[in-house]
């Protein structure tokens, strides 16, 4: 059986750091770092996300301002809300939480956050710093997730890694940062030919489509690392009863439950082949707020 990549062990030692680190800025007798949440509309998702972010701040020290506006708030109203963000000393990192309602431009207010508050580091000014190779605000699950690989000693050098998925939150970004530490990287898509084909080439392979349980165990290379960054509700038992073949209790949670959480990684399958494996819930997911809280204390510091 694979090694279980504990995400929720690891976030919890990335927090440690950044509580330690806020605790030195007070030493020193400067303030608490400052991270604005905006929170647009009454998404189920995206409060209890929102919540969890509070909670994480509280922990270690860092000073969490939620401004919540309604769904019906016009986009000049939000625009003018992170200009005064930008403009506030106290704040350091903004971040707006996504999706935002039908009838706003995610685009144009993700891309006027300050690129120095952006603790999201979707702005174009960080993601072309990482392109560069310079330093900048790195984007939060990524980031994380190559914190991990290297806590557990993954020597990134010379091996084959794909990356399942071309999003500019993950995909593109987690491509980037593996060819940094000198890994042969590809990247795979929908419309990639043969597409387990190029999965089974990798020495590491990262997930990130959003599709539950889409790669299986026969497009794993014996003794693989797996990371799945996917996070998944399924609830229709046909197609758990493929996906959870090999796992018998998360089918009887489906069932029990009328769903269950998986990522895109078939983690039964993927146990019995790979060499270790990040789990759905409790790998990936802990990773972001650990990488967004880290990026905070960075902006604060100055030193992005």
């Amino acid at each position: 059986m694979a090694t279980i990549l504990d995400g929720k062990a690891h976030a919890d030692r990335m927090l440690e750091t950044v509580r330690l680190g806020v605790e030195a800025r007070l030493a020193k007798g400067l303030r608490a770092p400052g991270l604005a949440v905006v929170l647009v509309g009454e998404d189920p998702a995206s409060q209890v996300y929102v919540r969890n972010k509070s909670a994480a701040c509280a922990k270690v020290g860092i000073t969490s301002i939620e401004h919540r506006l309604p769904a019906a708030t016009a986009q000049a109203d939000l625009d003018a809300l992170i200009d005064r963000l930008n403009a506030d000393p106290g704040v350091d990192g903004i971040l707006v939480q996504l999706p935002l309602p039908q009838g706003l431009d995610s685009k144009r207010a993700l891309h006027r956050i300050s690129p120095a508050k952006d603790v999201d580091g979707f702005h174009p000014v960080n993601q072309g710093l990482l392109l560069e190779g310079l330093p900048g605000l790195r984007p939060c699950t990524p980031s994380a997730c190559m914190s991990l690989l290297a806590h557990h000693g993954l020597a990134l050098k010379g091996l084959r890694a794909v990356v399942l998925g071309r999003s500019e939150i993950v995909g593109k970004p987690m491509a980037l940062m593996l060819l940094e530490q000198h890994a042969t990287v590809t990247i795979a898509h929908s419309r990639t030919k043969d597409l387990p084909g190029v999965c089974r080439e990798a020495d590491l392979l990262v997930a990130a489509v959003g599709r539950p349980g889409l790669v299986e165990g026969s497009w794993i290379k014996p003794g693989a690392v797996v990371v799945d960054v996917g996070i998944n509700r399924v609830e229709d038992e046909i197609l758990g009863e493929r996906i959870f073949a090999q796992e018998p209790k998360k089918l009887e949670a489906l069932r029990a439950k009328g769903g269950v959480l998986c990522g895109d990684v078939r983690y039964g399958e993927a146990m019995a082949v790979a060499s270790a494996v990040t789990p759905v819930p409790g790998g990936v997911g802990p990773l972001t707020i650990a990488g967004l809280l880290t990026n905070t204390l960075t902006a604060a510091n100055g030193v992005a």
